[in-house]
């Protein structure tokens, strides 16, 4: 088996050596290495000038639409239900006739009233010839005064007989109206509940009205917007204004609805169970586009901000202390901000403190800054692409 022989090489100068070696490290380096203290140029950033502009602060709310009165008609005397004088579910005026209720009965009571009535008159005619008459003898020493104070008590009696009979007659009169039932208010009428020919009694339900012109819609406010909202009402009464707060209605469909309402309601306690506080809008609704029970949404502007510094909601990112903002000074080096946030309105994000007007806002590129770097605005310095 052959021996490998190991050939010693020859021996290099140190200068030829050095030389080999630089040579080896141009060629094993990266092409595109570069010195190590070379610098590290400043991030490009896109930078704006604050702005203060005013918003409204708008909630949309979930709400259910409820006639603005409903009312039961019932019966006020009792009796046979006669005829029924109205087509169900049709609108009707305040003071039509619905029902009609058999009024014999009450015809003859009427009757009777006026007869004793007319009894009452007699007995009260009687009596105060009666009374003029003793007056006379006893003016005269004819009579005794026990005879006459007894002619005075006839009279006085017969003058409360004929009171009596007069409010009888206006109670005959005033049940005979009744067999004719009419429309307490002007609304759409509902089912009959008990049919011709029933026997009803005092109170009896026969149907139901709904108004619907004006509409009411009930909604519900969280606690915090409801606590604005009641500012703000209280903010235009003090103002004079009077205390209407407009609503905007948004159909099933999507639509807005033609006609703006006004919040008149918010209740004063909050509900336990859900933490919100109830609320009402009232909207004018003459072709009764709205029916009640539909569910629709309802936009209202809690407040108007006047005056305040929006900004890109993008813009804001988190920080040690919470919600921050990059500012570029004079020396374009970026500074980190901490701010109180507002709301957001329309993608904008109003700022309540912590940024002043004319500032320079670092509005693209700020994720990877950090507090105190150099940054390179380019040609946008106080402008936004």
């Amino acid at each position: 088996m052959p021996v490998a022989k190991v050939v010693p090489l020859p021996s290099l100068p140190h200068v030829q050596v050095a030389g080999i070696c630089f040579v080896l490290a141009l060629w094993i380096a990266p092409a595109g290495a570069q010195p190590a203290d070379a610098e590290t140029p400043p991030p490009r950033v896109t930078v704006a000038s604050v702005e203060v502009d005013g918003v409204d602060v708008e909630g949309v709310y979930a709400g259910r639409a409820r006639g603005s009165r409903e009312v039961e008609v019932r019966a006020r005397v009792e009796g046979i239900l006669e005829e029924r004088l109205y087509t169900e579910g049709q609108l009707v005026s305040r003071g039509d006739a619905l029902f009609r209720i058999d009024e014999e009965p009450y015809e003859i009571a009427l009757q009777h009233a006026q007869a004793e009535k007319a009894n009452a008159q007699a007995a009260l005619n009687q009596a105060e010839r009666e009374w003029r008459r003793i007056s006379s003898l006893y003016e005269r020493d004819a009579v005794s005064q026990r005879e006459r104070d007894r002619a005075l008590s006839e009279r006085e009696l017969a003058e409360a007989q004929l009171a009596l009979a007069e409010a009888a007659v206006s109670d005959a009169r005033r049940n005979l109206r009744y067999t004719r039932v009419e429309a307490p208010i002007t609304g759409v009428t509902g089912l009959e509940v008990l049919p011709e020919g029933s026997l009803i009694e005092r109170g009896t339900l026969l149907t139901a009205i709904t108004q619907h012109d004006p509409i009411h819609v009930r909604f519900s406010l969280p606690e915090d917007d409801a606590a604005i909202q009641r500012t703000a009402r209280r903010a235009q009464v003090e103002a004079g204004d009077g205390h209407k707060y407009e609503a905007i209605l948004r159909l099933p469909d999507g639509t807005v609805y033609e006609e703006p309402g006004t919040v008149d309601f918010t209740a004063s306690t909050i509900d336990p169970r859900t933490g919100s506080v109830t609320a009402r809008a009232v909207f004018e609704n003459p072709d009764r586009r709205i029916i009640p029970g539909q569910f629709l949404r309802v936009r209202l502007v809690l407040e108007r901000l006047e005056d305040v510094v929006v900004i890109d909601e993008t813009v804001v990112g988190e920080g040690p202390e919470g919600p921050q903002v990059f500012v570029m000074d004079e020396e374009k080096v970026a500074h980190a901000r901490p701010v109180r946030l507002g709301p957001v309105v329309d993608g904008r994000q109003v700022i309540l403190e912590g940024l002043e007007a004319g500032e320079h806002l670092v509005v693209n590129g700020h994720v990877a800054l950090q507090d105190g770097m150099t940054v390179d605005p380019g040609e946008n310095q106080g402008r936004e692409d």
